[in-house]
């Protein structure tokens, strides 16, 4: 007969499944962040186990709070973590705070910017609507179009070069 498995402490360590279970990410993707987001260090114990504490969970939540739902890319979540430190990303994880405003722009070298592009302006950003059936409003297509236009010359310049 199995024993009911009871609730853990919030205060308790957490497997890599469990941790993946809490941030709704599959277990390698966590195991990918460790390799993008330095300040990510689970508890390491014999055979390779990784134990989160819940400061880590707080800190993946926030991570993928602005991944996945504020469209920031790795590097822009890196450099929020580098100008805005740990906390602002670990309080945004407890729900504490408010996303960073600079995401959406970026500069000739693909660093984040704080102001978006024109064409990027007014799309929205694919982590919010990555399959949506609604048809492309006038200016969407247009900013679109405009990006289209833009990486089509990018691309012949770097055929000239």
């Amino acid at each position: 007969m199995n024993k009911p498995r009871t609730e853990k402490s919030p205060d308790a360590f957490r497997t890599i499944s469990e941790a993946a279970a809490v941030i709704e990410v599959p277990q390698h993707v966590l195991r990918f962040w460790e390799t993008k987001f330095k300040q990510i260090k689970p508890l390491k114990r014999g055979g390779g186990r990784r134990y989160y504490r819940p400061e880590d969970l707080s800190l993946l939540k926030g991570i993928r709070t602005l991944l996945y739902g504020e469209g920031y890319t790795i590097r822009g979540v890196q450099k929020v973590l580098r100008e805005q430190g740990l906390k602002s990303v670990v309080e945004l994880g407890q729900g504490n705070g408010a996303a960073p405003a600079s995401h959406i722009g970026t500069n000739s070298s693909g660093d984040q910017t704080s102001s978006p592009s024109p064409a990027m302006a007014a799309v929205t950003p694919m982590a919010t609507s990555p399959s949506s059936t609604q048809p492309l409003t006038p200016n969407d297509r247009q900013a679109l179009e405009t990006a289209l236009a833009d990486l089509k010359r990018i691309r012949a310049l770097r055929q000239k070069g």
